[in-house]
């Protein structure tokens, strides 16, 4: 069995002052990490900050012969996500794993929804992966190595009643991800994504009676894992919860062509829907020109 460890490697954890953020901390501390603790500790809809909770997760990191430094900057700025990044320089002098982590939620049904209420939302969990992600990218990428594991959802990636920002944001996050994926590949930077479901300060008024099962430390293991050097894996998205993990992939079947130089009707698409929506046999693109290749495939007849 391999031994995960995590020696020598510098981690920036967002949102890391509770929950789930603060579970990774630990962990990656507790193998060996040098961790940057960020929290802008506000409220779960965004409101208010303060560093105390940032600071609490590194007193405990210090308690348990850890290395860690606090960080109260928000993820939602160019300059709050520099900031981070800066952090990890100073103090330990590189950065080589992103955990984005950070988030809010102002869950209200699409016609109730308020513009803040998206703007806030796009801001802290898709704009807040962009800022702290590039000048972390920057360094990496000099560096030659990298891990990326960015927060998607559920919410994005399947759709959820009362929350048409914070799913967009979320499958937004899996888009950055995928593209750093690339990327970062020939610098052995690997960008994966965890849609998580954990019992937290964001969560616990949703899950009722399955709260009991749903320890933030079940989605840990996941995470450590796609942080490590152990990880060879880049361009996925796992989802964790309760003990499970399972792939979660984009698929493209093989659908039905309607024949090089010949234009099809509505009525046509009607006729073969049936072949269109099968999903028996399909591809899991690694990019977007695996698309075309399988389109050019079809219209040169091989």
């Amino acid at each position: 069995m391999a031994n995960i460890s995590f020696e020598n490697r510098v981690a920036i954890v967002t949102g890391a002052g509770g929950g789930l953020g603060r579970t990774y901390a630990l962990e990656l501390a507790a193998r060996g990490a040098k961790v940057v603790v960020n929290d802008l500790g506000g409220a779960r809809d965004g409101s208010g900050g303060s560093a105390t909770a940032a600071e609490r997760v590194v007193e405990e990191i210090k308690a348990a012969g850890g290395e860690a430094v606090a960080n109260a900057d928000s993820v939602a700025t160019p300059e709050g996500g520099q900031n981070i990044v800066q952090t990890a320089l100073d103090a330990f002098g590189t950065v080589d794993i992103v955990i984005n982590n950070a988030g809010i939620l102002r869950d209200k049904s699409f016609a109730k929804m308020e513009v803040s209420d998206i703007e806030l939302v796009l801001d802290v969990h898709l704009k807040g992966a962009f800022y702290v992600s590039q000048p972390a990218f920057k360094v990496m990428k000099e560096k030659g190595y990298g891990r990326f594991v960015h927060t998607s959802s559920n919410s994005g990636l399947f759709g959820n009643f009362g929350q048409a920002n914070y799913g967009a944001a979320k499958l937004g996050i899996a888009g950055l991800s995928h593209v750093l994926a690339i990327e970062g590949a020939k610098n052995n930077i690997k960008s994966n994504c965890i849609a998580p479901v954990a019992r937290t300060r964001m969560t616990e008024e949703l899950m009722g009676d399955f709260n009991k099962f749903l320890d933030p430390e079940l989605v840990t293991p996941m995470v450590v894992f796609l942080a490590s050097e152990a990880c060879d894996l880049t361009h996925e998205i796992y989802s964790a919860a309760a003990g499970r993990y399972a792939r979660v992939f984009l698929g493209l079947n093989n659908g039905w062509f309607a024949g090089a130089g010949n234009a099809p009707s509505a009525e046509d698409i009607v006729d073969h829907l049936d072949q269109i929506r099968d999903t028996s046999e399909f591809i899991i693109p690694a990019n977007s020109g695996d698309e075309l290749g399988q389109l050019f495939s079809l219209m040169s007849g091989s």
